[in-house]
């Protein structure tokens, strides 16, 4: 359990005012001493996440957050990405301390929790320091609270339990080869070797397309642009996947009779709207002198002659249009709420984030009124294999 990806893992924030206990409840449920608890306001400053398993669900990530009710242009800071991982959990433990909390702030987390259809739940913290008369009043104000002591070990136990259920009703995210691949089909995945795979080391999405083939019982073979052709003379092929940067040669090698898409595709099917990805990709043809793209990734890391995001997708998008385009560039858990400064959005894979974080994103995209398509789509797009991907909208 603690190798699965986090991208995999429900994710359960912690919010609420500062000193309302959320960071000793966090410390309490994860059982260590990760985040500082301390009677001084503001000492939660930026998310803490911890990865762990729920027995009864399997595989979670405990985030904690700053405080919101510090109102400071400090506070603002740590409010703003309060808010951001607000946006990605899958569901949220609203932590109060019922004598003192701010009805301000807990009004703004609600908000925004039902404004991005998140899930949550009242949780009343320090119970031993409340009175039965405390108790009822809390009750009559808020629907079903649940009542929490650090000192309690059963309370923390029957919180874990609820979770436990609640989570259990929420919606599975679907594999990456539902309705792709059945067992007993001969699954090829295309594997180029350049400098942004370091020796030794495959990328995240292939790992999980390797292990959904073991999932479905289908046979998994791995190639790269290279040795291709000949694997699909030894074997017949059903179902071809391609690291998006290969999209072009390994296009011109897969026969047109033989099904073939990329990693990135599968993480658009899994993760988001494909149908808006696989339109977007169609606003490539209407970039003017001047347009500014925003080429947005999760990941962050170092820049290299092949970087995808920040070297080939801009060329490769000069080289199709013909125009002078502007490009921006964002990266990290964060993601701009304004957007209509943009002719069009591309997005990476999302192979780090989970499908709620995604969704999310796309919503703000939708909400600008801006085309938006993922990196898989717009490499089809610009290498020619984009027309191959249309049995993607049919499944």
């Amino acid at each position: 359990m603690n190798k699965t990806p986090n991208s995999m893992r429900k994710h359960i924030g912690i919010f609420g005012d500062t000193n309302s206990g959320k960071s000793a409840l966090f410390n309490k449920i994860i059982n260590q001493e990760l985040a500082i608890v301390s009677d001084k306001e503001g000492t939660t400053t930026d998310p803490v996440k911890k990865a762990m398993e729920l027995i009864g669900l399997g595989p979670v990530v405990f985030v904690d957050t700053a405080g919101t009710s510090d109102f400071t242009e400090l506070g603002a800071l740590r409010n703003k990405k309060t808010f951001d991982i607000l946006k990605q959990v899958d569901y949220a433990l609203l932590v109060i301390d019922y004598k003192t909390y701010s009805k301000e702030s807990l009004l703004a987390l609600k908000k925004a929790l039902e404004q991005s259809k998140t899930p949550y739940s009242i949780v009343i913290s320090k119970n031993d320091m409340l009175t039965s008369s405390d108790r009822e009043k809390a009750f009559s104000e808020f629907e079903k609270p649940l009542f929490v002591s650090v000192k309690d070990e059963a309370s923390v136990e029957a919180l874990k339990s609820f979770l436990i259920n609640a989570l259990k009703d929420l919606e599975k995210e679907n594999g990456l080869l539902d309705g792709l691949a059945k067992a007993g089909d001969n699954v090829v995945l295309v594997i180029p070797t350049d400098s942004e795979a370091p020796e030794g080391r495959i990328i995240l999405p292939q790992v999980q397309t390797i292990r959904a083939c073991l999932d479905i019982g289908a046979f998994c073979h791995i190639a790269n642009e290279n040795n291709l052709p000949g694997l699909l003379e030894k074997i017949d092929a059903d179902l071809v996947i391609t690291d998006s940067q290969a999209f072009k040669k390994v296009n011109e090698i897969v026969p047109v009779d033989i099904r073939l898409t990329s990693f990135s595709m599968l993480l658009a099917r899994q993760k988001g709207e494909f149908s808006l990805l696989f339109k977007g990709a169609e606003a490539i043809e209407g970039l003017k002198d001047g347009d500014c793209v925003l080429i947005s990734e999760v990941c962050t890391h170092n820049t290299s002659h092949e970087d995808i995001a920040k070297v080939k997708i801009p060329a490769l998008l000069k080289k199709k249009t013909g125009k002078e385009l502007r490009f921006e560039f964002s990266s990290g858990f964060s993601f701009p709420d304004e957007l209509s400064r943009y002719a069009l959005v591309i997005h990476c894979g999302g192979c780090m984030i989970t499908k709620k974080a995604m969704s999310q994103r796309l919503d703000t995209v939708k909400n600008n009124k801006v085309p938006v398509t993922n990196f898989g789509v717009a490499l089809a797009y610009l290498t020619g294999a984009y027309n191959r991907q249309n049995f993607l909208l049919d499944l």
